[in-house]
């Protein structure tokens, strides 16, 4: 492949044509979902030819997967690998979102089948989540981590999911469960003084500053 490639409009693309596709697939993705997104609106809002895009991607579904890989590789390292926050502070921190539907339920739904690359990632991710979730409330003193990750996972992905349906805020509502399942798990004396019940802190993440979260 030469460096300098002509696009549909006869500009020379350099080789930041494939960061032009994934951003192209992110946009479009997120805003009419995958299968309403097609190859020939793909590359015109990436400003590629299809000949460009095959050089990059073997089709759609592998870029579907490159999509989610990239969408958040270190799961949420803007939470969980906080240091200014208590392990306690950090599982209620994943609750300070705004964001629109989740991209690993977005893709699970649209695509049927279990075994495609995409549907394999997604699943990849959300177990890895619930690991972190997992890990941190060992680190805060649970009585049962495994038990807490999985339903601090599900409680997100719930409420990242009804926030579509309802179109209207859900985490707010999703946050307050959380302190009352956070507090039932853990030991009062596990519970750092002054760490207890502030959700409104400010100290999680916001929309904007890592993508999309729904990267729950």
């Amino acid at each position: 492949m030469t460096e300098l490639e002509k696009g549909p409009r006869g500009l020379r693309r350099g080789r930041g044509a494939r960061e032009r596709i994934l951003g192209a697939a992110q946009q479009l993705f997120r805003d009419q979902g995958i299968n309403s997104t097609g190859l020939d609106q793909l590359c015109a809002v990436a400003q590629v030819s299809k000949r460009t895009f095959y050089q990059h991607f073997t089709g759609k579904d592998e870029l579907i997967a490159e999509h989610l890989r990239r969408f958040d590789p270190d799961i949420l390292p803007e939470v969980f690998d906080r240091t200014d926050l208590t392990p306690r502070e950090r599982l209620l921190a994943a609750f300070d979102i705004h964001a629109p539907l989740c991209p690993f339920i977005a893709a699970a739904v649209e695509i049927h089948d279990p075994g495609h690359p995409a549907r394999v990632h997604a699943r990849d991710y959300k177990k890895a989540f619930a690991a972190r979730l997992t890990e941190t409330a060992r680190e805060a003193g649970a009585t049962n981590p495994e038990q807490l990750g999985e339903q601090l996972a599900l409680l997100l992905d719930g409420a990242s999911a009804r926030s579509r349906v309802l179109n209207t805020e859900t985490f707010a509502t999703a946050a307050a469960i959380a302190v009352v399942l956070i507090d039932n798990a853990i030991p009062t004396a596990a519970v750092p003084p002054g760490a207890g019940g502030n959700l409104s802190t400010g100290t999680g993440p916001r929309a904007g500053s890592g993508g999309e979260l729904s990267r729950s």
